[in-house]
């Protein structure tokens, strides 16, 4: 059996409780850009799309109709998102002051990262990490 190359990209898509909330957070928490944002004519955002560095996060509201549950409504998240960024402390303590919940505060780790962990307000996950300092 032949399986064709998998491509080189992966976007994951994030589902929310207030996609244009999640937006404003994501811009000012992570320093994203807005690329693309679709709503329905009832107003739900069913895609946005943000750049963040080189990565594309893609968001959308969540609508229990079609089985797109944000994690609050499940119980949580099982997923790590993992930001790579140049200063994690600045970026966990930024993502904290905007709504975010501190789960492991960012230090020095034994495996050569600096890391730590934040819950967003939408239920997400995000491991913060960068360079030892």
């Amino acid at each position: 059996m032949i399986i064709p190359a998998m491509t080189s990209e992966l976007h994951p898509k994030l589902l929310v409780s207030d996609a244009d909330a999640a937006i404003d957070f994501y811009t000012k928490a992570l320093g994203a850009t807005l690329t693309s944002r679709v709503a329905d004519d009832q107003g739900i955002v069913n895609h946005a799309e943000l750049r963040v560095g080189s990565a594309i996060l893609a968001l959308a509201q969540s609508v229990a109709q079609w089985g797109w549950n944000d994690p609050e409504s499940v119980g949580g998240s099982p997923v790590l998102l993992t930001a790579n960024v140049s200063d994690p402390d600045a970026t966990a303590d930024r993502m904290v002051q905007l709504g975010a919940e501190l789960v492991i505060p960012v230090d020095n780790r034994p495996y050569g990262k600096r890391q730590g962990r934040v819950k967003d307000p939408f239920g997400h996950l995000w491991v913060i990490s960068g360079p030892l300092r």
